[in-house]
């Protein structure tokens, strides 16, 4: 088993509507087949983060019982791909003149209007709470930005191709699993914080059996997988971006999801609880 535990199947008429609404929203932009480029993946990340913020305030509790397992895991990655999708819809439909860069620049404004707003709910319902603590949360994007970089600056040198073609699209797919990873780590290391994942347990876990545990955690095993992990993924992608780059950079778009959903998902929890 590989899945998180903790998956909360929502009732029947919450489920039903939301996937039909999946289905038809990506059902159109199929048929649109609208660019993908560095800006759009880029223009997204708001809403990657976006996402992370309403399960943060879904284990707060800040929704009311009868919609609550909207936001609850993995709901919450449907619904989230509902709005940014309807608004991306909207964009390319209502944009002036046609335009790519002005769908590019909705998308990521209104992205990040959205994150904004619902992560200061989270942040204003802590501090009322008396638990807002961003020491670990500023520490981890810190470091996170730090390896990341020495990541990407490696591979610029050694690995240019790579690095140039997958340019901003890679970038983030390296950052968001560096802060995934060292999220994961400060949590299980420093806080005492749980790993869900049975497959991240068991890096955990090994790292925690090496004789370096003692000394700096078990952790940076951790961090060192996803990093490497990162950067095979987007050397495998090289050719796949050359050739066919909108299908590349949709599916790379959603590697760097899965990492930076989870990893600012663990930065807000982490400030707020």
């Amino acid at each position: 088993m590989v899945l998180p535990e903790g998956f909360v199947v929502p009732p029947w008429y919450l489920l039903v509507p939301t996937v039909v609404i999946l289905g038809s929203v990506i059902a159109l932009l199929w048929t649109i087949e609208p660019p993908v480029t560095d800006q759009t993946v880029l223009a997204f990340a708001p809403w990657m983060m976006f996402g992370s913020s309403l399960h943060v305030l879904y284990k707060l509790d800040a929704f009311p019982a009868s919609i609550a397992p909207l936001f609850s895991a993995p709901m919450v990655y449907a619904v989230t791909a509902v709005v940014a999708g309807t608004v991306w819809l909207g964009a390319i439909f209502l944009h002036v003149g046609g335009r790519q860069p002005a769908v590019h620049r909705f998308v990521g404004i209104t992205g990040t209007a959205f994150f904004t707003v619902f992560t200061m709910f989270a942040i204003v319902r802590s501090v009322e709470a008396g638990t807002f603590e961003p020491f670990w949360s500023v520490i981890s994007v810190v470091v996170a930005g730090i390896v990341a970089a020495v990541a990407w600056v490696a591979l610029s040198l050694w690995f240019t191709d790579v690095a140039a073609t997958t340019g901003a699209t890679g970038a983030l797919v390296v950052f968001s699993h560096t802060l995934d990873g060292v999220t994961t780590a400060i949590g299980y290391d420093v806080l005492g914080a749980g790993e869900d994942v049975p497959l991240s347990l068991v890096i955990l876990e090994a790292g925690g059996s090496l004789p370096t545990a003692e000394y700096i955690g078990a952790g940076w095993l951790f961090v060192l997988v996803k990093v490497a992990l990162a950067l095979v993924i987007l050397g495998l992608f090289r050719e796949y971006v050359d050739e066919q780059p909108q299908q590349a950079r949709t599916v790379l778009a959603l590697v760097a999801a899965v990492g930076l959903g989870p990893a600012v998902h663990n930065t807000l929890l982490f400030a707020v609880a």
